[in-house]
């Protein structure tokens, strides 16, 4: 089972669990609004928005926003409660945009099920695609219950379906040291606790990158 078969099994139910997961954070909702106003005018791109309900969080306060993802069990999701955004179905491993096409991108727990050289390749993606002086946000699990930092648990049943998926809990150091080997300079690395009960039990970090030149 591809990554794109996983999210295609889950999607329904993710849409139903997740749509209102903002409601309960109030720190992310903050870290999104501050990257739109850090981005400024110009595109922002949502890079594996799942059923686009952090991309409606984006598009009602700033113009220009767009979706992706892998998923087109997701992105057709996305499609019923957002028709009028602009959301496609892509690999953050080959982004479907011109250099310099965003302003910036937020990509929320969107490279945890990455390998490493995955990773290096999307981060090379989204400089290519975020222009000189644009934002990107980053988040992703630290660690959690029996799950250090660095190790991965390999997933076969999620939001009740059996899957075939690996996640990987990565080192906040490792993943700003690769972002900046990318092109990207880190402006601000932030660490949370879980929010009980609103969410898995993992630590969380964020990221906020200006891409450099």
């Amino acid at each position: 089972m591809t990554l794109r078969d996983t999210y295609d099994t889950v999607a329904r139910a993710y849409a139903e669990q997740l749509a209102d997961e903002l409601d309960h954070k109030p720190l992310d909702r903050a870290l999104l609004t501050a990257l739109l106003e850090l981005a400024g005018p110009g595109p922002v791109a949502d890079v594996g928005c799942g059923p686009g309900h952090v991309t409606r969080f984006l598009a009602a306060r700033h113009p220009g926003v767009l979706g992706l993802d892998l998923s087109p069990a997701m992105i057709a999701i996305a499609r019923e409660r957002a028709p009028g955004l602009p959301l496609a179905v892509a690999s953050m491993l080959a982004l479907p945009v011109a250099d310099g096409a965003w302003a910036g991108a937020v990509a929320l727990y969107s490279i945890i099920h990455l390998s490493p050289a995955e990773r290096t390749i999307a981060f090379h993606e989204l400089a290519r695609a975020i222009r000189p002086g644009g934002r990107l946000l980053v988040s992703f699990h630290l660690d959690g219950p029996d799950l250090p930092t660095g190790g991965t648990t390999h997933l076969t049943s999620w939001f009740g379906a059996e899957v075939d998926v690996d996640v990987h809990f990565l080192d906040a150091a490792v993943v700003g040291a690769d972002l900046a080997a990318a092109g990207f300079l880190i402006e601000s690395t932030l660490r949370r606790e879980p929010l009980d009960p609103a969410e898995f039990p993992s630590r969380r970090a964020y990221l906020l990158a200006r891409r450099a030149g």
